[in-house]
C-alpha cells in the first residue's frame, strides 16, 4: 500500500456542517410538519470523516476515537475516518456502530440552534433539506393546534444545552490557547513492504494536539487550578484518546486495500 490518505481538514466555517436549507422553526411554515422514524437513522453522516466535539464528551468519546484540535479556534473533533467520505462507524445501511458514543453534533439533527443578531435572540432552526419531513403526517409532530409538542420542545431543550456546552468547549479551548498548550502533531503509519520489511513512515493526518512537555512544565499552582474547574480531566481524555489512532488507521488502510484474488 503506497497510497497516503490526505490531511484531515480544519472545520468547516460559515454553514454549519449537515445543514443545507435551515429555517426557523415557525408555527405558520410547519404547523403542519411531522418527522416519520428511519431505519437509517445516521446515514446523513455515513460520509463525515470528522465530528466536532464539546469537552464534555471527551471521556466517553476518548474510548471510540481520536480527539484532535484543528484550526486557528483550535476546535475540538472526534476522528472517524481517514479520508473524505469515509466514516468507519456508520454502516452503509445507515446504523451506528453498537456501543460507540454518538456526538451530540450528530444526535440534534436535524434541529440546530442559531442567533438572530437582529432580534438579539437564540432561535431553533431545522434543515428543510432532510427526507425526515412528512407534510401532513410523519411519526411525531412538531405543532398541535398551533402549539409546540413535547417532542418539539425536548429538540428544543437539546439544542439550548448544546449551545451551552459550545460555550463551555469555547472557553475550555482558549483556556488551552492561553496557556500554549498546543503543539502542531501528526499521525504516522509504517507500510510493510512486499519482502515484510517496515516501509517509510508515511503521514497521514497533521493537527493540535495538548503537549506533554508543556503540561509537564506548567506550575503546581496552575495545575491544581485546571484540576478544580475540571479541565485536566478533559485534557487527560484527549491525551489517551490520541492511542486510537492506530486502530484508525488500521481499519481504514483494510477498508482501502485491494481484494485478495482467491487461490486456484
Amino acid at each position: 500500500m503506497t497510497d497516503t490518505p490526505p490531511m484531515i481538514p480544519s472545520p468547516l466555517t460559515g454553514q454549519v456542517l449537515f445543514y443545507s436549507r435551515p429555517e426557523p422553526l415557525d408555527p405558520r411554515m410547519h404547523g403542519n410538519l411531522g418527522m416519520r422514524r428511519t431505519n437509517t437513522p445516521f446515514a446523513f453522516a455515513a460520509k463525515q470523516h470528522f465530528i466536532p466535539l464539546h469537552v464534555g464528551e471527551f471521556g466517553p468519546a476518548a474510548v471510540n476515537y481520536p480527539i484532535i484540535f484543528a484550526g486557528d479556534q483550535r476546535t475540538p473533533l472526534a476522528v472517524m475516518g481517514l479520508v473524505a467520505g469515509e466514516n468507519l462507524y456508520i454502516t452503509e445501511d445507515g446504523l451506528y456502530r453498537p456501543g460507540c458514543y454518538v456526538p451530540s453534533f450528530i444526535r440534534r439533527y436535524p434541529f440546530v440552534g442559531a442567533h438572530d443578531d437582529a432580534a438579539k435572540r437564540s432561535i431553533v432552526c431545522i434543515d428543510r433539506a432532510s427526507d425526515l419531513w412528512v407534510e401532513g403526517g410523519g411519526d411525531v409532530r412538531l405543532f398541535e393546534d398551533g402549539k409546540i409538542t413535547q417532542f418539539t420542545q425536548n429538540c428544543i431543550d437539546f439544542c439550548s444545552q448544546f449551545d451551552q456546552d459550545k460555550a463551555q468547549t469555547d472557553f475550555f479551548t482558549k483556556l488551552l490557547i492561553d496557556l500554549d498548550l498546543f503543539e502542531p502533531r501528526q499521525a504516522n503509519f509504517v507500510p510493510q513492504n512486499e519482502d515484510g520489511s517496515a516501509g517509510e513512515p508515511q503521514m497521514v493526518a497533521d493537527f493540535f494536539a495538548v503537549s506533554d512537555a508543556k503540561m509537564k512544565a506548567l506550575s503546581a499552582d496552575k495545575l491544581v487550578e485546571l484540576r478544580d474547574n475540571g479541565a485536566l480531566s478533559q485534557i487527560y481524555a484527549h491525551m489517551a484518546s490520541l492511542f486510537a489512532w492506530d486502530r484508525i488507521i488500521t481499519e481504514s488502510l483494510i477498508r482501502r486495500a485491494p481484494p485478495v484474488p482467491a487461490n486456484a
